[in-house]
């Protein structure tokens, strides 16, 4: 009656895994939404304006790299007495933006002065219209890449911090807490360990290889190529 067994408290180890892999997925998927949004919103403008607002957030950027997240998330649990599922998504979505902001903002900067942007500037449209009708298509490319990466690399980073003790409590299953109840049983009961480490494996594997894939069939210079 239990395909994967069960666990010390006689918890259907399959019923877990599925639970688990459902709420690390969703981590995953919001957090990298966040993270894109804000990679987009401070990347566009950076790029598109240039000059001073360009150098200001640049450097807001390279402080945001410095910044240690680790021991600010461990901070935050100080002061929370816990972490939630909407603490671990909003921290992850919030420090992991830096990197796909600069890629856009360097992809702006090649395209703000291309034939078609002058175009639209020369008939009156407005600067939101520009970024979002003629330039952020033009690297949808990256963002989709970097998306697809963002959910695999916070899927990861959710099983390390509940692994820690520092993500998501034990009450609820994730493939990382899973990893983290099973320590004391490796030796006697692999299975409890293997089961969500597999998982996890498999899970990430697959999204980075759809992240590919789309960004073959919506990457316009690839298409040509």
């Amino acid at each position: 009656s239990h395909l994967l067994g069960t666990d010390a408290l006689g918890r259907d180890v399959f019923s877990r895994l599925i639970y688990g892999g459902r709420l690390s997925l969703w981590i995953g998927v919001t957090a990298a939404l966040v993270s894109t949004l804000a990679g987009i919103v401070v990347g566009a403008v950076a790029g598109y304006y240039g000059g001073f607002i360009d150098s200001a957030l640049m450097r807001f950027v390279d402080l945001m790299l410095a910044f240690p997240s680790i021991f600010l998330l461990l901070i935050v649990a100080a002061m929370l007495d816990g972490i939630t599922v909407t603490n671990i998504i909003f921290f992850l979505g919030l420090f992991g933006w830096m990197w796909l902001a600069r890629v856009i903002r360097g992809e702006f900067l090649s395209l703000k002065n291309r034939e078609f942007v002058e175009a639209a500037r020369s008939i009156g449209a407005a600067d939101v219209r520009i970024i979002l009708r003629h330039m952020l298509p033009n690297v949808i490319g990256p963002i989709i890449v970097t998306f697809t990466l963002d959910i695999a690399l916070f899927m990861l980073a959710e099983a390390s911090l509940s692994f820690l003790g520092f993500g998501v409590q034990p009450g609820t299953p994730t493939w990382g807490n899973m990893l983290n109840e099973s320590r004391t049983q490796y030796l006697t009961k692999p299975l409890l360990a293997i089961a969500p480490g597999l998982t996890l494996t498999i899970a990430v594997l697959a999204i980075n290889f759809v992240g590919d894939g789309l960004r073959d069939a919506l990457d316009p210079k690839a298409a040509k190529g």
